[in-house]
């Protein structure tokens, strides 16, 4: 084994490990963070397979965009982001069962479509930047505009979720605050009256 090929199986390997603890660990903070893990880990398979641009563009739009917007609506929404105690594992067992069964079918399906193709890296253009950009420039403009315009809407879902949480929740302490201010005076009338 070369050295390129041990850095992609050591790269891999941190990917597959911390994908699996994205979806064990019992804390969403914690969860968006092994995910950073794990989009990092899939930008250095991209370098170590010659594509620098498509490398740097998941550093910035997964890793630096996606992941904060994740955090972003964690903490807008007002989930719960410690260790959730009510999870449990009775579903565990079928769920790695059907994880196991999808990756097998992907891996044999890649497998035998791609067994016999090889890439020249020496002559390889296809992850350059200049044949992204042009790509992406005149085929994918518009599914990016859209997919832009999702972002932003999903951001403001959160912000108008927060903000009538947060109203309902003055609501409702003003409403209590009132009803025990009104069971004070009543009762302090009926101790007056006797």
């Amino acid at each position: 084994m070369t050295w390129v090929q041990v850095v992609f199986v050591l790269l891999g390997l941190v990917a597959v490990g911390s994908a699996l603890l994205v979806v064990t660990t019992r804390n969403m903070v914690h969860a968006a963070l092994w995910l950073v893990v794990t989009l990092g880990a899939v930008a250095g398979v991209y370098l170590v397979l010659a594509a620098e641009f498509l490398a740097w563009v998941q550093v910035l739009i997964y890793v630096g965009a996606v992941v904060v917007l994740l955090l972003f609506a964690l903490m807008l929404t007002r989930a719960p982001t410690g260790p959730q105690t009510d999870l449990d594992a009775r579903r565990a067992l079928p769920a790695a069962g059907v994880a196991l069964l999808v990756a097998a079918v992907l891996v044999t399906t890649v497998v035998a479509g791609f067994s016999e193709v090889t890439l020249d890296l020496d002559q390889a253009i296809v992850g350059s930047a200049e044949m992204t950009g042009a790509t992406v420039f005149e085929k994918w403009v518009l599914p990016f505009e859209v997919l832009s315009v999702l972002l932003l809407a999903a951001l403001i879902g959160a912000i108008v979720l927060s903000r009538a949480d947060t109203a309902g929740a003055e609501d409702d302490e003003d409403a209590a605050a009132g009803s025990s201010d009104t069971a004070d005076t009543a009762d302090s009338r009926g101790r007056g009256g006797r």
